[in-house]
């Protein structure tokens, strides 16, 4: 590290974007995010070919980066990760400041999604993907067999459509965000449409998801519902299949690779999968007419019961009040609204567990014909948004910060050779 002139006005030393990366451990292009997210400021010299950076401030951003790391330890020995994308308080939960049930209920999808990685609102946006990744992820998806479940087909087009991109190892904000708005269409294109649908690969996203949802007709108050599952299930602070999307940007692993490494642990009933469970079980009430032989069976067999409680809200889920109330403007939703009711009240004469976005989501689901499976989509679709808002702060941090070490339990050595 060498010493410049001090710029006029300006005293202290200044550094080079190149000598301000060696500082921070970062690629020259990660110091400019620094420098547009508010966190470090530049110097054109005059005469110059590039920015200085002021020598203390570089400093004191590398020292508070070590400080508070990478992955520090938490209260309960949970681990914790800086972020500025969610937040989640007091049975309420914010995109980068604003109430996110707000965004949902006067933004698009893709304009929430659009927020979450910029800060910035584009009213009308939509996603678009080109003809080319489209035909190589449904050519990929259309080989698997027939039984093949949707996050396995999402997986597949990722991958597909990572092969068809030759810049997908660009890991700059511009580069990243163009994946994106790529990406997640292509994923919905991709997808089977459902017998006697009418499909859409045109307008908004949750148009042209919802022909391979369902091969109901859509109404506009359930598009409407549909559109702001998606918005509000688009993040929520680091979940498991966030960490691992993070844990994968850490290494730098490209925006495609992220996506499937949450893709990979969506697939866990204890997450992305938890709305099926409560899709049969809205299916079971509905058909035996009442809650309680369905609610004694989950509970004889040892059982949680699907779609109550979230360790995150002593009270109700938000999202799954802000869907509810969707819900009940679509006429044919009644008897899914009334079985979801009914789960909720036979539960809480023992423990008064409020309704989780699980169970709005499956009255959505059962409501509207969609298989077991569809709100697991749903969820994924929304959630790839959320990992690229991730991603891309990840690749803005350390290096491979993500790496705790193990606390090794095992024989101590030297052990002899097994024989």
């Amino acid at each position: 590290m060498r010493d410049q002139q001090p710029a006029p006005g300006r005293p202290g030393r200044r550094l080079s974007t190149k000598e301000t990366a060696e500082v921070l451990g970062v690629k020259p292009e990660t110091v400019y995010a620094y420098v547009s997210r508010g966190q470090l400021s530049s110097t054109r010299e005059p005469g110059g070919r590039g920015s200085t950076f002021d020598a203390k401030e570089v400093e004191a951003l590398a020292r508070r980066n070590r400080r508070e790391t990478s992955m520090s330890s938490g209260s309960g020995g949970e681990l914790s990760v800086r972020t500025r994308i969610t937040l989640i308080d007091k049975d309420r939960y914010y995109f980068r400041g604003v109430d996110a049930t707000e965004l949902a209920a006067h933004h698009s999808y893709e304009e929430v999604a659009e927020w979450l990685w910029t800060g910035r609102m584009r009213p009308g946006v939509t996603f678009t993907a080109p003809e080319a990744a489209v035909a190589v992820a449904r050519r990929a998806v259309d080989a698997l067999p027939e039984h093949t479940a949707p996050i396995d087909r999402l997986r597949v087009g990722a991958i597909a459509a990572a092969a068809e991109d030759p810049l997908r190892f660009d890991l700059s904000e511009e580069a990243v965000l163009g994946t994106a708005r790529v990406l997640i269409p292509t994923l919905v294109a991709a997808l089977p449409p459902q017998p006697y649908a009418h499909h859409h690969d045109e307008g908004p996203l949750a148009r042209r998801l919802w022909g391979r949802l369902t091969g109901h007709e859509a109404d506009e108050a359930s598009l409407r519902a549909l559109d702001t599952a998606l918005a509000l299930l688009v993040d929520h602070d680091l979940a498991a299949s966030t960490l691992a999307v993070r844990v994968a940007a850490s290494a730098r692993a490209h925006a495609y690779a992220a996506v499937s490494a949450g893709l990979g642990v969506i697939e866990g009933p204890l997450h992305g999968a938890a709305s099926g469970l409560a899709h049969r079980m809205l299916l079971d009430v509905l058909e035996r007419g009442t809650a309680v032989p369905v609610i004694a069976d989950e509970l004889r067999a040892g059982r949680r019961i699907p779609g109550l409680g979230h360790r995150l809200y002593p009270g109700e889920d938000p999202r799954a009040r802000a869907l509810f109330a969707l819900m009940e403007r679509v006429p044919r939703a009644e008897p899914a609204l009334l079985a979801a009711r009914d789960i909720v009240a036979t539960t809480a004469r023992h423990t008064p567990l409020h309704a989780n976005v699980d169970l709005a989501l499956a009255v959505l689901t059962v409501s509207s014909g969609m298989p077991a499976t569809a709100g697991e989509t749903v969820f994924a679709i929304a959630r790839t948004a959320g990992w690229i808002a991730h991603a891309l702060e990840e690749y803005g941090e350390r290096p491979l910060r993500m790496r705790p070490s193990g606390h090794y339990v095992g024989p101590r050595p030297p052990q002899a050779l097994p024989e």
